[in-house]
């Protein structure tokens, strides 16, 4: 790619990307411009500036936000209005984390005037796919540098070797020992991949885990907590009144002291291979039970199974890239407008890595119990009116019957 002047560069402050700046600097002599985002991943974002600094960046050049409230207030929470499950197991707690950090990036690139965007995703992986079409969705014009796919440090010895002759800075859990972790946290989650997880028949280290506690070292006794909603997001925790963040910040303390959010799975990412990553959503695997709780009181059986059969669709868009496509903003409206009596409160119980519901209650709930008691309803149902029911429900199976259609 020729005539680069101004790049901005997802920048973390890790080795991967101090060693994309200098090479930026060097392979296109273009001005670097670095941005670091605060989405709860639950490390100081801070020493990103003075790593920058070092590189040669000016400190004007130099974005460090905290996108904390916007990214479960904005991303988050519309997501776990579908009870977004991801084959089945993965709460997307990576996946729903690009395109907030595509936005603000094309945001700072207009407001510097750059006219390239530039990541540290691998050729290989999703992040690629999710970063670059919200470049293109949001900036169809902009330039892309992915370091990736054009340079030839492919190796860890040639990253190190490279970061070592351009004076970067490398920790020593870098430098000894075998390859650390790939780990992406936000407020959502935090992911393993790489070592040992490459075999999928390997077992997880219990050392890796790093915000929840095995089950078995759980507490013995549960603990129960009251999640309120309104609108479909959850408002209020044990009667206080909580922003998304902090909301979403405790139910992951929560869930961790518990043992509740471990996952280890095979994934088929969108480029075509299969990837084992371990994952900890203590807070989300709490919240997407509170929340069909409360839907299964106050939505209608048609919508909550429309939602249903949608919500595969939905999580398939997320997982491989398209937020800010025009069928996922289609999908949001109709989902949004099922949650407009999603209001109420569900009680939970957190025991050993587990989440059960226990009561759930709501001024907008459906459930009649003078309709479902199985005592004397005072004939608010005919039951004689099943009969019928039954029967045209069955008329077409009958009449295959009769053809010997049972097959």
């Amino acid at each position: 790619m020729s005539n680069v002047n101004k790049v901005v560069l997802a920048y973390s402050g890790g080795l991967d990307t101090s060693v994309i700046l200098k090479w930026l600097q060097d392979t296109y002599q273009c001005e670097v411009v670095t941005f670091t985002a605060d989405i709860g991943q639950g490390e100081e974002v801070e020493p990103a500036r003075a790593k920058a600094i070092q590189l040669g960046i000016r400190p004007e050049n130099i974005f460090i936000d905290d996108l904390r409230e916007e990214f479960v207030r904005d991303f988050v929470f519309p997501m776990f209005r579908c009870n977004t499950v991801y084959e089945g197991e993965y709460l997307l707690g990576t996946s729903i984390a690009r395109p907030l950090i595509a936005k603000r990036q094309i945001e700072i690139a207009r407001q510097v005037g750059a006219d390239t965007v530039s990541h540290g995703a691998t050729g290989k992986g999703n992040d690629q796919v999710r970063f670059e079409l919200g470049y293109y969705a949001l900036e169809p014009g902009i330039k892309v540098i992915s370091p990736w796919r054009e340079w030839d440090l492919l190796s860890r010895q040639k990253l190190l070797a490279y970061a070592d002759a351009a004076g970067i800075p490398v920790d020593m859990k870098h430098k000894q020992g075998g390859a650390p972790y790939s780990m992406d946290a936000n407020l959502l989650h935090i992911s393993f991949e790489g070592r040992h997880l490459e075999d999928p028949k390997a077992q997880a280290e219990e050392s890796m885990w790093r915000w929840t506690v095995s089950p078995e070292a759980a507490p013995d006794e549960p603990e129960f907590i009251d999640i309120e909603f309104k609108n479909g997001d959850p408002v209020a925790l044990n009667g206080q009144a909580l922003s998304p963040a902090t909301m979403l910040e405790r139910l992951n303390q929560l869930g961790g002291k518990h043992g509740i959010g471990r996952l280890d799975l095979v994934e088929n990412r969108y480029v075509g291979m299969k990837s084992r990553g371990c994952y900890e959503t203590p807070g989300g695997t709490i919240l997407l039970k509170a929340h069909r709780a409360i839907e299964s009181i106050t939505l209608d059986r048609e919508v909550a199974h429309l939602k249903d059969d949608l919500m595969p669709r939905y999580a398939a868009l997320i997982y491989n890239g398209y937020w800010w496509s025009p069928e996922r903003h289609a999908l949001q409206a109709l989902i949004d407008q099922t949650q407009t009596h999603v209001n109420g409160w569900a009680r939970l119980k957190l025991y050993k890595g587990n989440v059960y519901t226990v009561a759930r209650d709501s001024a907008d709930s459906l459930f009649d119990q003078t309709i479902a008691t199985f005592d004397d309803d005072g004939g608010a149902y005919n039951q004689a009116d099943a009969a019928g029911f039954i029967k045209l429900n069955a008329l077409r199976m009958r009449i295959g019957a009769k053809l010997g259609r049972q097959s």
